[in-house]
């Protein structure tokens, strides 16, 4: 032994963990062949935890707090090195320390698409990301099962591991509940709950780790994403014009109501006056009651169908086609086609019932039947030609 050395025996060693950062999360103490003095102090700060190993068997454990090592306050030591009356100095150990603060970091996101069938679209494949807060719970277990003969262990070592666990249990989890795509994006919140639960339960068992929170962002393909803008796109188009009939409908009615209050009222109109306001009425009241027999809806022609345009059938649950207009035709012809029937064509937002989509209307409308009108009955003759 050289003078330096055996002028450090002379001195209490210190044992403590200095190291402040938080991807670190463990670290095994520096010592010379491994040899600790009687009566070292040991030092363990908050978030910290100290675990002695004795030839590859673990042995004591320390939470925060100062120590004074001795036989009192290292039993296993003691135990595992046959100390009956007290250790002598120096002794053989080593001492990991294993940061508990959580790792608020750590990303993840699915290696490959998940691939599910959504009732609008079909089969689709979305990818999901997000933050994952980890920590070490099991201090000894996850000494076991990962730090092994280690020196130190990062985050970095254990962030593949989670990745892996987590986007297996992101696919158990889609497929499972058969949600669609849409619903995946509206439930985000409460499938990171279900998620966290389960990737919890597995790395807590098998390596010691804790799940505090999992954050998960959906992803839709570009294709859907750009077909839901255009759907609200034509919805409120179609809304905005629906408007503008509907303002110019109770135009043109006002408008007729003041023609006869004014014709009506005309002082000097005489029989003929009353004849106008009563004409007028008659025909008012035909008006409304055409209104009120025909839907609430307004009729409007539908749109030209371009021969070009096919569509898709879901039929027994399975997209078939594309089916061409003439066919289209032929099987609202033979009733395999109804107005409840989920189709979709290019342009369209998602699958729509037939009744619903513009250029198919034509093949469901029947004409109405004409309305009922009443005879005319012509005016009695006056009685007197001069009355004429």
């Amino acid at each position: 032994m050289g003078l330096m050395d055996k002028l450090r025996g002379e001195f209490v060693d210190i044992i403590e963990w200095l190291e402040d950062s938080r991807t670190l999360l463990a670290w095994r103490f520096p010592r010379y062949q491994n040899e600790i003095k009687q009566g070292a102090q040991l030092i363990v700060r908050e978030g910290q935890i100290a675990i002695f190993v004795y030839q590859g068997q673990l042995a004591d454990t320390f939470g925060p707090g100062t120590y004074t090592l001795n036989t009192q306050n290292l039993p296993l030591m003691s135990t595992l090195q046959g100390w009956r009356y007290g250790f002598n100095s120096p002794f053989r150990s080593e001492v990991y320390f294993v940061n508990t603060r959580p790792v608020t970091d750590l990303r993840w996101g699915t290696p490959t698409p998940i691939t599910l069938r959504d009732p609008d679209f079909g089969m689709v494949q979305v990818r999901a990301n997000g933050l994952c807060i980890v920590r070490v719970q099991n201090p000894p277990l996850f000494l076991r099962t990962v730090i092994g003969t280690d020196s130190a262990v990062d985050i970095d070592e254990v962030t593949e591991l989670i990745r892996r666990e987590i986007s297996q249990a992101l696919s158990e989890l889609v497929l499972g509940t058969g949600v669609g795509a849409i619903d995946l994006q509206s439930r985000q919140t409460e499938l990171s709950g279900k998620l966290r639960d389960v990737v919890a339960s597995r790395v807590d068992d098998e390596f010691g780790l804790a799940i505090d929170s999992i954050t998960m962002n959906v992803s839709l393909p570009d294709e859907i994403t750009q077909a839901m803008t255009r759907g609200v796109a034509q919805g409120v188009e179609e809304s905005g014009r629906m408007r503008q009939l509907d303002d110019l409908d109770k135009y043109q009615r006002v408008r007729q109501i003041d023609a006869m209050n004014a014709a009506a009222g005309n002082p000097g109109g005489g029989a003929m006056g009353d004849m106008m306001g009563a004409g007028m009425g008659v025909v008012l009241g035909q008006q409304m009651a055409n209104q009120m027999n025909q839907p609430a809806q307004q009729q409007t022609p539908p749109p030209l169908v371009q021969d070009s345009q096919t569509f898709h059938i879901e039929i027994n649950g399975a997209s078939a086609g594309p089916y061409n207009i003439g066919q289209v035709r032929e099987m609202v012809a033979n009733g395999q086609l109804t107005t409840h029937t989920l189709v979709w064509s290019a342009g369209l937002a998602g699958w729509m019932p037939a009744g619903q989509v513009p250029a198919l209307l034509a093949f469901f409308v029947s004409p109405p039947p004409l309305p009922s009108q009443p005879a005319a009955t012509p005016p009695a003759p006056p009685s007197n030609p001069q009355d004429a």
